[in-house]
């Protein structure tokens, strides 16, 4: 089969189009021919290299994959051949006390795909049964594509980490991004005023079309004097922060009294300083988030067959072209998630 691999860790050049074996199936797992899989920073940082994180070579990245039943054991009944389904990326074994859980991340055997494993940039994929969820025509399979990781973790964020009421204010950073423009619309859906920025007026219109009250050009203005002026000084009830020091300091400063400040990444590296005074004059929280727990990624996709949540996909690349696709995340040119067609 065809598939685009990395044998060694550096830039979007180490993105090698070429055959590889076809995946062999165990008894609890099947095989799924892939029809479209999503970029993710994640496989940006996996082609990098993660200190500390071992990576078996070669490798074939992606872990947000939507395509069909291709092959499965006779014990498999849940499934049938041909079945539209997408790939829920978290792996842990049923027999983990904490699978079917919300907390599945924080197992020590908590594995993604794409990551640690094998994933989707290829015409074939074999995952565990557990991790299939059936989907139907409601979505193109871009679409469905665009959906598990990013809905999956602005989800858990926001729902289970931060538990957002009607009637709070979420500002949301990068409208453009998987993470936000997931982030708006769960935000929207629990009843929140949305705050959010971009730097291009863009994608601003575009997170306005999806459900953004408020929007802030960063580029033009500064956020946190923003907030406090759209929030007539008091500050936001939650900040759903994914970028790292760029922005980490100054989302502090735009929660209110007793705000809460959910992060699950770090695009523009991983340390910041901080003045812990003002988060505890101030009684603030500061929670983390590591994706979630497919009983959530099965909620959001009921929400998205009920036509609730709609992935935003910002282009389209075919596999051979992931070199060109991972060149444009980086540079952050993309309105929503970039997708490989195979």
């Amino acid at each position: 089969m065809q598939a685009v691999i990395i044998q060694e860790h550096g830039g979007p050049e180490k993105l090698t189009y070429t055959e590889v074996p076809m995946p062999k199936i165990d008894p609890d797992e099947v095989l799924i021919k892939v029809h479209a899989c999503a970029l993710n920073h994640l496989d940006i940082w996996t082609r990098q290299g993660l200190p500390g994180v071992q990576i078996p070579m070669p490798h074939i990245l992606g872990c947000d994959i939507m395509g069909e039943i291709a092959a499965k054991s006779e014990d498999t009944q849940e499934f049938q051949i041909g079945e539209r389904v997408i790939v829920s990326p978290g792996l842990i074994s049923d027999e983990d006390p904490l699978a079917e859980t919300k907390w599945e991340s924080l197992s020590s055997g908590y594995q993604i795909i794409g990551f640690q494993i094998d994933g989707g940039y290829a015409e074939y994929v074999k995952v565990p049964v557990r991790n299939v969820i059936p989907v139907s025509n409601r979505l193109k399979d871009d679409e469905w594509a665009a959906l598990p990781l990013v809905f999956l973790t602005a989800w858990h964020m926001l729902v289970t980490r931060a538990a957002v009421q009607k009637g709070e204010t979420v500002l949301i950073h990068a409208a453009g991004s998987g993470v936000g423009t997931a982030g708006i619309q769960v935000a929207k859906h629990l009843g929140a005023c949305v705050i959010t920025t971009a730097g291009t007026d863009e994608k601003l219109e575009r997170a306005k079309e999806i459900g953004a009250d408020f929007t802030i050009n960063y580029k033009k203005k500064d956020f946190a004097d923003e907030v406090r002026r759209l929030t007539n000084q008091e500050g936001v009830d939650v900040v759903l922060e994914h970028i790292g020091p760029e922005t980490f300091v100054k989302s502090l400063a735009s929660l209110k009294k007793k705000g809460r400040l959910v992060t699950c990444g770090a695009t523009s590296g991983p340390n910041v300083q901080l003045d812990l005074r003002f988060i505890f004059m101030r009684q603030l929280a500061v929670m983390g988030c590591y994706m979630g727990g497919i009983e959530e990624l099965r909620e959001v996709v009921k929400l998205a067959e009920s036509g609730v949540f709609k992935p935003v996909v910002d282009k389209v690349f075919p596999l051979k072209e992931a070199r060109a696709a991972h060149e444009r995340m980086q540079k952050r040119e993309n309105c929503g998630k970039i997708v490989l067609k195979i």
